[in-house]
């Protein structure tokens, strides 16, 4: 039987920690093609949970899915100037479409009579396929608002990799929305950037700061770039999701206009927004310790798992006539159950495995436990055990996860205040980076002193928060006027 292998510690390398866990918990791997990944079924079980519960938010703000190529001709990225230069260093180009066999016949090579006639950009986002097609779509006002998202790929060709973070290929969604006027755009961009908020809090119990991208990080193509700011346990920053006001750039660029309900002719107003399946990466690294994943039980594959103790065939089943009671109440009650009794694994070793993999809820039943009407109940998030009577069991588990779920933000909240710190000079900021965590600082405004601060201190500007105190004052850099303090860190 394997052995199940300790992860390096936190502490010691929490880079190594991080690969480690994806790894053992069984949640991806490189593949053979350079920084591409392969999700496991493990890792693939969370992505749908949230994938799940995005879409119906998603739906339930009046959107509907769509699908676009994975292939977008060149020509469509270059005419919007921004958009091309943003994406231009991470695009894979196709330039041929038939393979030959090699002249010594033992291989394949490019044809090179196959060659397109117009080279192909493998989709790194969809705005210039989409509103290609928008402008056959759209005529009058009537036509308006478009609401549309595509759960899809992307390939983004990214050098230095790491799974789920930065990889070549990654899995998201992408919205991309048509509006007649600025305000509705507006509006728009706003209450996708709640949804993501709500989802993260709510859901992933992860903490996020909403706010708006300086001009330095803001989307290529973009007017205004809002986006929720995550903080993980080594004090990095990490952008979980982003919302885009693309103003009328792109409208203009593949010329998409409507007639208005006053008889004029207006170019259409836009949005998009996105997350991915960084949002697994953020997950691990905002919850888990040296044990293993800890999950959110709204996002756990499996909330409980039950584990039966036995010497013979008789205890166990007896044990599983009271488990098929036990999970059949749990299951009404809308609780994933999980029952392991393969007797190829010993108990020890699954109680390891399921820490490692992060089960919000472990229940132990033994020939004892039936004897005296009882069961251990193991919680993933403090690792603490109690023995509980199997009365009305269904109705304490259900309680506990919602509880768990309420512990694993708090501790995450609680954690991220402990590190946010307001700094108000800049040698003081040279000092406090290094620590890590939020720092909140007076800024001028402009580029050069942004970039400035990121080349010494690889420290950026995640966001300037929507919420929270506005009060003016100086840039700790140059000492002119700052409307407000912003979110400085170091991140993912």
């Amino acid at each position: 039987m394997a052995e199940l292998k300790e992860l390096t510690s936190r502490s010691v390398d929490y880079s190594q920690w991080y690969q480690d866990l994806v790894i053992k918990a069984d949640l991806a791997e490189s593949s053979a093609v350079r920084g591409c990944m392969v999700i496991k079924p493990y890792g693939y079980a969370i992505w749908e949970k949230m994938q799940a519960e995005l879409d119906r938010m998603f739906k339930e703000t009046g959107h509907q899915n769509a699908y676009f190529p994975l292939f977008i001709p060149k020509s469509f990225l270059s005419k919007e100037a921004d958009h091309v230069e943003g994406f231009a260093k991470e695009c894979a180009v196709v330039t041929h479409y038939r393979l030959k066999t090699s002249p010594d016949g033992k291989g394949v090579v490019v044809d090179p009579a196959a060659k397109l006639e117009e080279e192909l950009i493998v989709r790194p986002t969809s705005e210039t396929i989409i509103w290609n097609t928008y402008k056959n779509w759209i005529q009058s006002y009537r036509d308006l608002p478009i609401l549309i998202n595509q759960w899809a790929n992307v390939v983004r060709w990214e050098m230095r990799t790491r799974l789920f973070l930065r990889t070549a290929e990654f899995l998201w969604q992408e919205g991309h929305t048509a509006h007649a006027t600025e305000a509705e755009a507006l509006k728009e961009t706003r209450q996708m950037l709640d949804v993501y908020a709500t989802f993260a809090e709510q859901f992933m119990a992860m903490p996020v700061v909403k706010g708006i991208k300086s001009a330095n990080e803001r989307f290529a193509g973009a007017v205004e770039t809002f986006c929720i700011e995550a903080l993980m346990q080594d004090g990095k920053a990490l952008q979980a999701g982003t919302s885009h006001f693309l103003g009328q750039n792109f409208a203009k660029a593949f010329d998409v206009t409507f007639a208005s309900k006053e008889g004029t002719r207006d170019y259409v107003w836009a949005t998009s927004w996105g997350v991915s399946t960084r949002l697994m990466g953020a997950l691990i690294m905002c919850h888990s310790d040296d044990n293993g994943l800890v999950l959110p039980p709204k996002l756990a594959p499996y909330q409980v798992v039950i584990v039966p103790i036995y010497k013979n065939d008789e205890q166990l089943a007896k044990i599983d006539e009271k488990v098929t009671e036990i999970t059949t109440k749990l299951r009404a009650l809308g609780v994933s159950v999980k029952y392991d009794n393969n007797d190829a694994k010993k108990p020890g070793w699954k109680f390891a495995e399921y820490e490692l993999k992060g089960v919000p809820v472990r229940l132990a039943l033994g020939a004892r436990d039936l004897e005296n009407g009882t069961v251990e109940v193991a919680r993933r998030d403090t690792l603490t055990k109690e023995t509980r009577s199997v009365e009305n069991i269904e109705q304490y588990i259900k309680d506990l996860l919602d509880t768990i779920q309420e512990n694993i933000y708090t501790k995450a909240f609680d954690y991220r205040t402990s590190v946010t710190r307001e700094v108000n000079s800049y040698d003081e900021f040279k000092v406090e980076i290094e620590k890590g965590g939020l720092l909140l600082c007076h800024w001028d405004g402009t580029t050069e002193t942004e970039e400035k601060i990121k080349a010494d201190t690889k420290a950026t500007i995640r966001c300037i928060p929507l919420e929270g105190d506005k009060t003016p004052g100086v840039c700790m850099v140059t000492g002119k006027p700052s409307a407000q303090r912003v979110v400085f860190a170091r991140a993912y």
